[in-house]
């Protein structure tokens, strides 16, 4: 289990990683780095920063890869861009940030929430450079997110209410710290995993008008990005490279890749046992027994569903 203490998550970064900062794409993007290898990229989701990643980075970096998690664009320690939010716009981003390190060839990717649709788009735009390709806890725009977010049909309520216009920093300014506790104890499968430490650390990149506007710019692109994907989809588009679909028991389970293979044939299914939707912070040991083995080419994509379970 994952410290619940009082240590600003940006103080235990584990040895050999380091923040950086990078001009890219118009915008300013922090980064953390550290390891030594092929590139492998961790893109987080909404409302988290690349500390999310903290607990696996150096378990990841001692397999022999460069880790690289940024943040996002317009949040945590990147620039507050005032546009660009685009899914591809990101992919952009990304791609001039690893070519700047010299980074852009055989990549392996992983993206949960709002950072597995920016790698998704990645994916799609630049097939020739991803060796394997990681989805965690998210629908995709175009392939499954319009579905989720149908409240008539029991879709999930936020969508609607995060992409209007201005009205959510107007509700959640001023309440920041009251509703990100709420929310991460909504959405997680076990109770006290994202810890005080953890919702304080969100709490301080996120308030604000301005940064809650940058965090809500994500989901304002998200109808745009979605017919790109299915744009692509319905022309013929399709991803070979070996993905896996990654979901907690509590949480997406094994139904991103359900939706996700008629456009990846041959997605595999991996569901890591009693975690909700923060599958690297509430058991980062689960997360990475099924996490390693598909990175390192142990566990290889099939044309048939498959869960990949402890």
């Amino acid at each position: 289990m994952p410290d619940t203490g009082g240590t600003d998550p940006e103080d235990t970064l584990p040895p050999g990683f380091t923040r950086r900062e990078a001009r890219v794409n118009g915008t300013t993007l922090s980064y953390l780095i550290g390891g030594d290898g092929a590139p492998l990229v961790l893109l987080h989701g909404w409302p988290q920063t690349a500390l999310a990643w903290r607990h696996v980075l150096a378990p990841l970096a001692r397999l022999g890869f460069t880790v690289v998690a940024p943040d996002l664009r317009g949040l945590g320690r990147s620039a507050r861009a005032r546009s660009g939010y685009e899914k591809d716009t990101q992919a952009d981003d990304l791609r001039r940030l690893l070519e700047s390190l010299r980074l852009s060839r055989d990549v392996r990717l992983v993206g949960h929430d709002i950072g597995g649709m920016v790698a998704f788009s990645y994916a799609r735009r630049f097939p020739g450079v991803v060796e394997r390709l990681v989805l965690a806890e998210l629908a995709v725009p175009g392939l499954g997110l319009e579905q989720a977010m149908d409240v008539a049909a029991g879709g999930r309520w936020h969508f609607g209410l995060f992409m209007a216009p201005e009205v959510p920093e107007l509700l959640f300014s001023g309440h920041e710290h009251a509703f990100f506790t709420w929310w991460f104890a909504h959405l997680a499968g076990t109770p006290g995993a994202i810890g005080t430490a953890d919702v304080a650390a969100v709490t301080r990149a996120y308030s604000g008008a301005e940064s809650l506007r940058c965090g809500f710019e994500h989901y304002r692109t998200l109808l745009a990005d979605g017919q790109v994907n299915r744009t692509w989809y319905e022309e013929g588009g399709r991803l070979t490279m070996p993905v896996l679909a990654l979901g907690g028991e509590l949480g997406a389970g094994t139904r991103l890749a359900d939706a996700l293979r008629p456009a990846v044939p041959g997605v595999i299914a991996g569901v890591v046992p009693r975690s909700g939707h923060f599958v690297a912070e509430e058991d980062p040991g689960s997360f990475l027994e099924i996490l390693v083995p598909f990175l390192t080419g142990t566990v290889r994509p099939r044309t048939r569903s498959e869960t990949v379970a402890r």
